[in-house]
């Protein structure tokens, strides 16, 4: 019995036992969609240096925090307020949420060439705050900040340390929130289905959670149960040898 649950166990340990050799088709990454609260970084750049300079002022100074891990230098960048839009040097208030990077951009080139403020400008836009969070059953719990916007759930995982041995690798939460609503999803690391999943690649503000299996569970349970018990016994044991020392 107990080399017959081992053999299933180790089948759930496993990424992708159900995986045989072959060439699986790339999917295509959908490109990510600017919402509130999203910090964007905008230069613009053209022949004529001095004119585009005046584009580009928010973009030369940094923010200071203070944490534990000590201090962080962060960009300011353009924060995409609650009405979903941005105010942008010269322009004004700008429409940013429900655009991709590239759409923003090309209005923000469409609207600098109508007004003849620039000769063929180049619009480049980042997101400053592209990160994923990892909890649960992972090594290192964290905050991934992602500098290149692209990043699958299994690079997130790896950079929180992996599942710890106690992690359900099939039945990872992954929790996006996208235009005010929240969806959650259930993915199966055991099974291969997941390198063909819309939900492979992981987007901004994408939350993973790890569940613990019910060896963890179970563990845990007995310890809340049995610890005050040998704490009882202890001072109980401590008491009989003060009186008999007495």
């Amino acid at each position: 019995m107990l080399m017959l649950a081992s053999c299933s166990n180790s089948r759930k340990i496993a990424y992708f036992n159900n995986q045989q050799d072959t060439t699986l088709a790339s999917v295509t990454v959908p490109e990510a969609i600017i919402q509130k609260n999203d910090l964007l970084g905008i230069t613009v750049s053209s022949l004529n240096p001095q004119a585009s300079a005046i584009f580009n002022t928010s973009q030369v100074s940094y923010n200071t925090t203070s944490t534990e891990a000590g201090t962080v230098m962060q960009p300011t960048g353009y924060l995409v307020d609650q009405q979903g839009r941005i105010q942008f040097p010269v322009l004004g208030d700008l429409k940013a949420s429900g655009l991709t990077a590239n759409q923003l951009s090309q209005e923000i080139k469409r609207v600098l060439i109508q007004r003849k403020l620039l000769v063929d400008p180049i619009v480049n836009i980042r997101f400053l705050n592209f990160k994923v969070t990892v909890l649960g059953e992972v090594a290192h719990p964290t905050v991934i900040n992602v500098p290149n916007e692209k990043i699958t759930l299994l690079e997130a995982l790896g950079l929180a340390g992996d599942l710890t041995i106690y992690g359900r690798r099939d039945n990872v939460m992954l929790i996006r929130e996208q235009e005010g609503k929240k969806t959650i999803r259930r993915l199966n690391l055991n099974s291969s289905d997941l390198f063909s999943s819309p939900y492979y690649h992981l987007q901004s503000n994408d939350v993973v959670y790890v569940e613990p299996n019910k060896a963890k569970i179970s563990s845990a349970t007995k310890t809340t149960q049995v610890l005050p018990i040998i704490l009882s016994g202890l001072s109980f044991a401590a008491i009989i040898i003060d009186r008999m020392a007495r």
